[in-house]
């Protein structure tokens, strides 16, 4: 990381199904990408900027940041400084069960409005970190709970269609996009997976382009660093990863993981390791 750069990636016992994300960036930048599951997040000093479909954002602040499930977004520096950030990312399963017991309509939610200068929710947001890096399980719970109610209450919508064009692209993109997590390690090329399909290479890429907000290969490698990501939650070595997940060799492993994840792999699998030793909240350089 660059000089100044600090971030630690980790989750909490008391927390599951939610990665926790506390760092300051100056250079680096997230490429496009998306999230199986939510981001939400609190910019504490500088300004975050983040290239959505639509436009850019950008957030300073007590500002709060939320991206739904699989849309994809970057990140970046939106001032000289750089920004600062607390991230939680809850797993669509944990949103979809508070917005059940708030008695919303069934299936995932999602937010309807990206950046919102929100200090007190942003504050709330703060309280989860706070609360987990003090070891506090009863109060990092609690703190999850009201902090998503509250965003479901005041920004949420019903479950709605998936995103996309026709029907048929829709499947001809779901199909696709299988195939190619079923084959991670030794991915087919455009040609030849749009032929497996009996379709051109161009309509292939429009379809998956429009279903998934991201051409086949760049899915491909996001897909690829999830993949890495299970692999190193279960205590394999990165090198062992990127090799079980189609990466080159483990430089290509870390360039990539940072780059998505903001951390490189080896600190990331740490504080895997370390996930029961939370009460002093270090940053990982």
């Amino acid at each position: 990381m660059t000089r100044g750069e600090q971030a630690r990636h980790w989750e909490h016992p008391a927390l599951p199904g939610v990665d926790l994300l506390r760092a300051r960036y100056i250079r680096h930048t997230f490429p496009r990408h998306a999230h199986d599951g939510f981001v939400i997040a609190a910019v504490t000093r500088g300004v975050e900027g983040i290239g959505l479909p639509g436009g850019a954002e950008r957030a300073g602040p007590g500002a709060v940041v939320l991206i739904n499930p699989e849309t994809p977004h970057s990140a970046y520096a939106g001032a000289e400084e750089g920004w600062a950030y607390r991230v939680l990312y809850p797993a669509s399963q944990v949103v979809t069960a508070v917005a059940a017991e708030l008695s919303l309509p069934r299936g995932t939610p999602s937010f309807t409005t990206t950046v919102l200068h929100d200090p007190g929710t942003a504050r709330m947001i703060s309280d989860v970190h706070a609360a987990a890096e003090r070891d506090n399980a009863l109060a990092a719970d609690t703190c999850l709970r009201l902090l998503l109610a509250r965003l479901l209450s005041r920004h949420g919508s019903a479950p709605g269609a998936v995103r996309g064009g026709a029907d048929g692209g829709r499947t001809l993109a779901a199909r696709a996009r299988e195939l190619l997590r079923s084959r991670l390690p030794d991915p087919p090329s455009l040609e030849v997976l749009a032929a497996e399909f009996g379709t051109s290479p161009f309509a292939l890429l429009r379809a998956f382009k429009s279903a998934y907000g991201l051409p086949p290969h760049a899915w491909l490698t996001g897909e690829r660093v999830r993949a890495a990501r299970r692999l190193l939650d279960a205590g394999v070595a990165p090198a062992a990863a990127a090799a079980a997940v189609g990466f080159t060799d483990q430089p290509h492993l870390n360039r990539h993981f940072t780059r998505i994840v903001g951390v490189p792999p080896g600190a990331y699998q740490r504080e895997r390791k370390n996930v029961q030793d939370l009460g002093g909240g270090h940053f990982l350089a």
